[in-house]
């Protein structure tokens, strides 16, 4: 099973639309994906339509002694599963303050088989939570906007990864970055985007995602632009980039797909 973080300690990046279109695409090549929701304001929970969870049916679930993935009861989408985040997670983390803390994911994580991915979504700040999601994921993908505070949050993001591969986590491997909400109109799009490739070379995904305003409308209906507008800008851009995430994490097309 592959695990991957979506982290940015800059909001406004698009994580969440990227976490929720991939988890979609990877669906419709016949994966098994899981989003779980590890942002206390629950974004991608009601982004996909689900309301406020009871705490047992939570991702506040996962930081329960002795609790194991394929325990909880998932919201089942067209695509993917969920488990939704509760605003109870606020309260919970004030006691999360122990070294050991940062751990409880990958426990419920551990010789879990019951999906090919796991999609860890982050609130956008540096919390035991998104913590937790960087100890228990082998990768992380931190989308960027290519303007000057969401390169600052994304490069701090990437300093984050290090500190926890070194002293957390050794099998999480080097990050890579996806830009979003590209404007090739803009000039400074373009310089930041050029100032990515040229300082992270390889680390920077050839995929992008350009502005579009139909995924943030197909996001307010509970639903992506994959299943609603095939052939939109967006549709085909998270198409690339799910095809590349696939490749990056060395995922297998499953033998349904590949026949």
């Amino acid at each position: 099973m592959a695990t991957l973080a979506i982290c940015n300690h800059k909001g406004g990046t698009g994580k969440t639309t990227t976490a929720i279109h991939i988890g979609a695409a990877l669906g419709l090549c016949g994966f098994r994906t899981l989003i779980v929701d590890l942002d206390p304001q629950g974004f991608l929970s009601r982004m996909v339509g689900i309301g406020e969870p009871k705490p047992e049916a939570s991702s506040l679930a996962l930081f329960e002694h002795d609790v194991r993935l394929d325990q909880l009861p998932f919201v089942k989408c067209r695509l993917f599963d969920v488990l939704p985040a509760s605003t109870t997670l606020i309260k919970r983390m004030r006691h999360l303050n122990r070294t050991i803390d940062v751990f409880w994911v990958k426990e419920a994580l551990e010789n879990q088989e019951s999906y090919d991915l796991v999609l860890l979504d982050t609130a956008a700040a540096l919390t035991v939570f998104s913590l937790n999601a960087l100890a228990a994921a082998n990768s992380l993908l931190i989308p960027v906007t290519p303007e000057y505070q969401p390169v600052v949050g994304a490069e701090e993001t990437w300093l984050t990864a290090r500190e926890v591969r070194g002293r957390l986590n050794p099998d999480l491997e080097t990050p890579f970055f996806l830009i979003t909400r590209v404007d090739g109109r803009r000039q400074a799009h373009r310089k930041y985007q050029e100032y990515l490739r040229q300082r992270y070379s390889g680390q920077v995904m050839q995929a992008i995602v350009r502005t579009s305003s139909l995924l943030a409308a197909s996001c307010a209906e509970g639903k992506t632009v994959l299943e609603t507008r095939v052939n939109s800008r967006g549709s085909i851009d998270y198409a690339n980039v799910t095809d590349e995430i696939i490749r990056r994490v060395g995922m297998k097309l499953p033998e349904v797909t590949r026949a």
